[in-house]
């Protein structure tokens, strides 16, 4: 008798004994599921790997499909870059906190902008009113760069900004600063996110169409290919995909066509695919359920790798590999018992490591209440850190391979992700899918169905709809004191009056004759940086040119 049939004949046994023993009693729930509402077995054994070629749709680290991940040695060589999203009030206080950050350990800066400074307005604009350095930093010009970074050597630390309409501005000015440092831009290291298709999708701080931001994206791609060549030219975000209430499966597939996007659309631009794929990076959400979230990770590899090798004939195995960052999933967080949401950050973030991250931030436990204290954030750190130095999750590549239910869940999130990825082809690609509403539309049905699972209690959130308590109010929150707005204006107001208006207006010019043709953009943006052009002011003038986007609103 055969291996198989003697675990078939073993199954029909084993199905009897339950049968058996559901007639004395019954198991929890009728039906079991991922967070993704994905179905799961009770067991999973060999027969779920059958037909499965271990050389074609698994192979090893560093290789094609990448499925056990990007590096021949992934935590044995060095583990991923601790980062955290850091940013509040104004750059001297966020200077202060990314130095307290780097002190404890972390070995890279994540940088938070406030709203007025993601949708290109300056702090003194009308629409920035009670809003300046809330959810990040303001930084309005070089000036506040140059605070925001004094006494850190760019040369020594990778930078990560969450920067998408106005990425050019933001990377010209972090250019600008290597400047003042006396670092080429050939030295420095890090990522701007600067991925606006999801910005339609599920985030919101768009400014311009989708023809033009495009143009400024394959831009960034262009110049960096030259001038910036170690520096990640775009994140392509999953992370607030799945934030907006996708499944996992939806978070792989929309963030991937995404990917095709920006690929086609630099492509079509004249690049070479090789030229510029390298230097591409992805960004994921971690979220509670384990099992799922690590065969999430491992089948993004295999899907990207295989749409890099097939549709666009990539050669450089940099060009097939998806290397990403992660954080942990904001919205897990509860306002009620946060301490809980320490436990919940470490299950995200071993998810995280067991699936291959590159890069990592963890949320801190109070983050569903206010901006993260330093108590709060350094706890947070150190989960990264007991995760790398203590648990042993990091000593052997890929521990989940050959788990019969991690890779058939593997299998299953691919395959849904390639079905959802020919649909979006079949309408035109993802820009056409956006403007549809379809993309929006599948996430919204996704968190709708999770909200009602919640109210139903189907779904359990501790805390929450059970074992809640009474809580009195939250003390010791981190609050931006609201006279950052009248600073940062005082600071404006300053700035303009002391600077080269003459310089400044020329730049201005240059950006719009440039914006009114074909040129690369990045070269001119960078022109009026360094001459302390105002981000507000670099944003008008494209908007001048451009146009500013409007949502569509899918009901």
């Amino acid at each position: 008798m055969s291996d198989t049939e003697n675990i078939k004949k073993g199954l029909e046994a084993y199905d009897a004994g339950v049968t058996k023993a559901l007639a004395k009693f019954s198991e929890r729930k009728k039906e079991f599921s991922t967070g993704s509402k994905s179905p799961v077995k009770r067991l999973y054994t060999p027969l779920d790997d059958a037909g499965r070629d271990y050389a074609k749709d698994i192979g090893f680290p560093g290789a094609y499909p990448y499925t056990r991940g990007v590096q021949n040695t992934m935590y044995r060589g060095r583990f991923w870059t601790m980062r955290q999203y850091a940013g509040f009030s104004t750059a001297e206080e966020s200077n202060k906190r990314y130095k307290f950050l780097l002190s404890q350990g972390t070995t890279g800066l994540s940088v938070a902008f406030d709203l007025p400074t993601q949708i290109g307005y300056d702090s003194d604009h009308a629409l920035s009113q009670g809003e300046v350095g809330k959810v990040g930093v303001a930084i309005d010009s070089l000036a506040d760069m140059e605070i925001l970074f004094d006494g850190i050597p760019l040369d020594k630390v990778s930078t990560s900004m969450t920067i998408n309409a106005p990425a050019s501005v933001l990377l010209a000015m972090y250019i600008a600063v290597a400047e003042k440092q006396g670092v080429g831009p050939d030295k420095l290291e890090g990522t701007i996110q600067n991925d606006i298709l999801k910005e339609y999708v599920a985030r919101g701080t768009y400014i311009f169409p989708p023809e033009p931001s495009m143009r400024l994206i394959t831009d960034i791609f262009a110049y960096c290919s030259k001038s910036v060549p170690n520096w990640n030219t775009i994140s392509i975000s999953g992370y607030h995909i799945r934030e907006a209430g996708s499944t996992a499966a939806q978070e792989v597939a929309f963030t991937i066509a995404d990917g095709i996007a920006y690929v086609d659309a630099a492509v079509k631009a004249g690049l070479d695919v090789d030229d510029f794929a390298p230097r591409l990076s992805f960004f994921f959400n971690a979220h509670n359920d384990l099992f799922e979230e690590v065969a999430k990770f491992r089948a993004a590899r295999r899907v990207w790798a295989t749409v890099m090798k097939e549709r666009f004939g990539a050669k450089n195995p940099k060009s097939l590999s998806l290397r990403f960052h992660t954080q942990t999933a904001g919205s897990t967080l509860t306002a009620q018992q946060p301490d809980n949401n320490i436990v919940r950050v470490a299950i995200q973030t071993l998810a995280a490591v067991l699936g291959g991250t590159q890069s990592l931030h963890t949320n801190s436990k109070d983050e569903a209440l206010a901006l993260p204290t330093e108590a709060s954030v350094r706890i947070a750190l150190r989960t990264q850190q007991i995760v790398a130095y203590e648990s042993g999750a990091t000593e052997t590549i890929d521990p989940l391979a050959g788990s019969y239910y991690v890779e058939s869940m593997t299998d299953r999130i691919q395959k849904e992700a390639e079905a959802y990825i020919a649909t979006i082809d079949g309408m035109g690609g993802a820009v056409k899918a956006i403007e549809r509403g379809y993309v929006q539309q599948e996430i919204q049905d996704a968190a709708y169905t999770c909200q009602m699972d919640i109210e139903s209690g189907e779904k359990i959130v501790v805390g929450v709809n059970k074992f809640q308590i009474e809580e009195g109010p939250p003390k010791g929150l981190l609050r931006v004191d609201p006279i950052v707005g009248e600073q940062q204006s005082a600071k404006l107001k300053k700035l303009r009056a002391g600077r080269d208006n003459g310089r400044v207006d020329s730049a201005l010019a240059a950006l719009k004759a440039g914006a009114k043709g074909d040129d690369n953009l990045m070269p001119l943006i960078l022109e009026a940086v360094r001459a302390y052009a105002t981000l507000g002011e670099i944003c008008d003038v494209l908007r001048a040119e451009f146009g500013e986007y409007q949502q569509k609103v899918i009901l």
